[in-house]
C-alpha cells in the first residue's frame, strides 16, 4: 500500500471526522445584508468561541448592488469541536444569510 494513503480500519474515530489537521487557521465565509453593524455582529459570534480573533483577519467584500456583504474571517481553531461551535454560532444568527 502506498505510504500517503491511510487504511480505513486503522484510523480513529477522530481522524474519520475531519481531514484537517489542528491547531490551523481555517478562513470562513459569513454572508448577510449589508449593515454597519454586520462586521461586528460576526467578530462578536466568533470571540464567543475563539476569543482572540480580531478585525484584523476579517476580509470584507460588497456585492455588485450592494445589498449583501462577504466576510471572509480566518480564525485559528484548536479543535473540530470549537470549529463546529464556531459554525453553530454563526449559522444560528438571523443576520446571517449563509457561512461556508
Amino acid at each position: 500500500m502506498n505510504d500517503n494513503i491511510k487504511d480505513i480500519s486503522t484510523l480513529s474515530s477522530s481522524e474519520e471526522e475531519t481531514l484537517l489537521e489542528f491547531p490551523c487557521d481555517f478562513p470562513i465565509k459569513v454572508m448577510g445584508e449589508s449593515h454597519e453593524e454586520f462586521a461586528n455582529l460576526v467578530m462578536g459570534l466568533i470571540q464567543q468561541h475563539e476569543p482572540s480573533f480580531d478585525a484584523s483577519r476579517i476580509e470584507m467584500r460588497a456585492s455588485t448592488g450592494g445589498k449583501y456583504v462577504s466576510l471572509t474571517c480566518t480564525v485559528s481553531v484548536e479543535s473540530k469541536p470549537q470549529l463546529d461551535d464556531i459554525y453553530r454560532a454563526l449559522t444560528s444568527h438571523p443576520k446571517v444569510k449563509y457561512v461556508l
